[in-house]
């Protein structure tokens, strides 16, 4: 089983992260599967249901968000809500096709606080994050993604460290070991909270960045 990078016989499995969920000779599908119980961590208490990757088994780019919004963990399904739709055009755009593509999220539940009828987002943080990595390990495992792209600083620090600044690197092509390449940009969340005269100029950026990615 792989803990992160490392293979179990060679280090012990964290206790208290999702490696204790993870099934014998896993599949996508055995992941997702297994992922739908995953108590890790107190998230899944206030979630409507556990929102795992989606996308091809072989996807030639994996893409990796924070956490599911609203309309995710309603749904079920990554990248469904407002930024799911903003990265589509951004592909569309960047000439990517979204076949070739596997959409995650670093946090497999969505983590909010009520505001009237209303669920805003918050932040996940380094333990909740830390607790679900297991998940995403294995997701790039399997998929076996030439690329790996991780969407905002969240995704960018689960898995290059603390010390990754997405606002230093973003759109450049580093190296990363269970890729040919790593690449970080920022999230299309982002860019709805920005002013519309700022909005446009943030699109342009990130469909460059997107333009990054080797054919």
């Amino acid at each position: 089983m792989l803990v992160w990078g490392r293979m179990e016989k060679d280090y012990p499995t964290p206790s208290g992260t999702a490696a204790e969920f993870i099934p014998a000779n896993a599949t996508l599908k055995k992941l997702r599967a297994a992922a739908e119980g995953c108590r890790a961590c107190p998230l899944w208490k206030n979630a409507t249901q556990t929102v795992f990757g989606e996308g091809p088994a072989r996807a030639r780019i994996l893409m990796i968000g924070e956490q599911p919004g609203d309309q995710e963990d309603v749904k079920g399904k990554p990248f469904v809500g407002p930024a799911g739709r903003l990265l589509d055009e951004a592909l569309v755009a960047a000439r990517i096709d979204r076949k070739e593509v596997y959409v995650t999220n670093a946090v497999k539940h969505f983590k909010w606080v009520p505001q009237g009828k209303r669920r805003l987002h918050q932040k996940p943080n380094a333990r909740e994050i830390a607790a679900c990595r297991p998940w995403l390990g294995m997701e790039i495992l399997l998929v076996e993604p030439q690329v790996v792209v991780a969407l905002g600083a969240t995704a960018a620090q689960a898995l290059m460290g603390p010390d990754f600044r997405v606002t230093q690197l973003r759109g450049q092509l580093l190296a990363f070991p269970w890729a040919e390449a790593f690449l970080a940009t920022v999230h299309p969340s982002s860019i709805l909270r920005m002013r519309d005269e700022e909005r446009e100029a943030e699109m342009a950026r990130l469909i460059e960045d997107l333009r990054a990615i080797p054919r």
